[in-house]
């Protein structure tokens, strides 16, 4: 999620500086060029989409690293019967052909990497310790880089999770707990990136233009996911598990040597930009008004019900989605008996549409807005809708449809599919209803979304171990009941404009 809260003073006045110089020519010269202002607008090679790609990157490489225990999990741990709730399930399957591709499967494994003896609860405990803390660190990531720019902080956040990613293999050797703390202190390295980010795109993205390119951006996720997946469980079957965290981690590395040349805080900042589209950016910028402030209106914000609305809808979307990218390989992998090979793959699936539907939900919502065809509120909504009742409906029905492998993914591909949409809805519209404070408020709405991510795998763990029958279909009818929840509420209470207490 995001913050921009506090900017430097300096990068303030040199932001507000370009502003006025824009408006003195403007008035000289007739405000910007035809030619500049096309090319500034509709250009596919712009320093901001440049910018947008290498944030994919990071974010790609902070999702392998967010999901990279989900899908090695299976492998680890080495239980297929303990999640197991369909009891008729191998008179269905031809037992003795999933049990000796099993089989198979465990000697290969066992001679390339270590197994734990974790039982569903603590695996749940350990899935969910990435952000067991990671709720504490948004707003002071948020202030942090508003003083020191978003710059550092994103960058230290990928260092550290990277190079704590290396080490995760050697941290469930020497324990559970030893592993958790490396992923608590993992999970608040990761927030310092996806809380980052978003201030960079206060400075960066025109208001016509922000969907788009934050979803170009967010999208690196999904990708990191599908590749995660599909490569996680070919190591695991191959040549071992602790791999997966080697390979990613050393990516992740990589990925430092191009943000730290290549990023700037503000396009005032960077070298390379056309002198176009910094005036493009800046104008775009200073007409909608709302510049960052400094001081916070605290007040105004806890009354706020269109602010807790969004903080609420964003805990209960943000339920779902942890479940999703914990339990998916565990779910293929125990309930369809799939190998690791075959489980990494399945699993990749609902991210290979999620991908290209984000990117063209982007597209969209920035075309029915340019066009008019729908207001900004009704587009949220719309959007926020379809990405919560129709995941809710389809994640229901898999304890229905288990028998069938090819219904079970297909329910799976379309979940995530339509889920993704949100990204285009609630979870952007802290920007919409406060762009001058929405670092802080991104931040804000991390600590909602992290909370989920502590409390959902736990709890799903929890009710896994408890009931071996009904425990998928349990796991499934809270996230939904907490899903309409959310939902019902945007509904009624969401709203779009900027509101009173963000305006200057």
């Amino acid at each position: 999620m995001g913050l921009e809260t506090l900017l430097q003073g300096k990068c303030n006045m040199s932001t507000r500086a370009e502003t006025k110089e824009t408006k003195g020519d403007t008035s000289n010269d007739g405000v910007l060029s035809m030619t500049e202002a096309q090319t500034s607008r509709e250009g596919f090679c712009l320093v901001r989409h440049g910018l947008a790609f290498i944030l994919l990157l990071c974010n790609f490489s902070i999702s392998t690293q967010q999901m990279n225990l989900s899908i090695a999990m299976p492998a680890m741990v080495n239980h297929i019967g303990l999640y197991n709730s369909q009891p008729n399930a191998s008179a269905r399957r031809h037992p003795n052909d999933t049990l000796d591709n099993w089989n198979e499967t465990v000697k290969e494994f066992k001679a390339v990497a270590p197994v734990y003896d974790w039982n569903p609860e603590t695996q749940g405990v350990i899935l969910s310790s990435l952000n067991y803390a990671s709720f504490l660190a948004p707003i002071p990531s948020g202030y942090v880089a508003g003083i020191f720019g978003a710059k550092y902080v994103v960058g230290a956040g990928l260092v550290i999770s990277s190079v704590l990613t290396l080490f995760t293999p050697l941290a469930a050797d020497a324990g559970v707990t030893l592993l958790i703390v490396l992923r608590v202190v993992q999970g608040i390295a990761q927030v310092m990136v996806s809380t980052g980010q978003f201030s960079i795109w206060v400075k960066w993205a025109p208001p016509l233009e922000r969907s788009q390119l934050i979803t170009m951006a967010v999208s690196g996720g999904i990708l990191g996911g599908f590749i995660i997946l599909t490569v996680g469980g070919v190591l695991s079957q191959t040549i071992g598990w602790p791999y997966i965290f080697y390979i990613f981690g050393g990516i992740g590395c990589a990925c430092t040597f191009l943000w730290f040349p290549f990023v700037y805080e503000a396009p005032v900042n960077h070298p390379f930009i056309s002198t176009g589209e910094k005036e493009y950016i800046v104008a775009s910028l200073a007409e909608q008004g709302g510049s960052p402030g400094w001081s916070v209106p605290i007040k105004a914000m806890i009354i706020s019900l269109p602010l807790w609305t969004i903080l609420l809808t964003t805990f209960c979307i943000f339920w779902r989605f942890y479940i999703i990218m914990a339990y998916i390989p565990t779910y293929i992998n125990s309930v369809l008996q799939a190998n690791f090979r075959d489980s990494g793959i399945l699993s990749a699936l609902p991210f290979v549409f999620s991908f290209p539907c984000l990117i063209l939900g982007g597209q969209l919502a920035g075309f029915l807005l340019s066009r008019k065809i729908l207001r900004l509120v009704t587009i949220r909504k719309l959007f926020t809708t379809l990405g919560i009742l129709v995941p809710t409906g389809l994640l229901l029905c898999l304890p229905w449809v288990r028998s069938s492998q090819i219904t079970t993914i297909a329910f799976l591909v379309l979940s995530c599919v339509f889920g993704s949409l949100c990204e285009v809805g609630v979870l952007i519209s802290i920007v919409d209803i406060a762009p001058r404070y929405s670092a802080f408020l991104q931040g804000l709405s991390q600590v909602f979304s992290y909370i989920a991510g502590a409390i959902a795998p736990t709890v799903s763990g929890y009710l896994l171990n408890k009931d071996s029958e009904f425990g998928w279909r349990n796991v499934f009818l809270v996230s939904a009941a907490i899903n309409i929840v959310g939902l019902v509420f945007y509904l009624i209470f969401g709203q779009a404009e900027v509101q009173k207490w963000a305006k200057e």
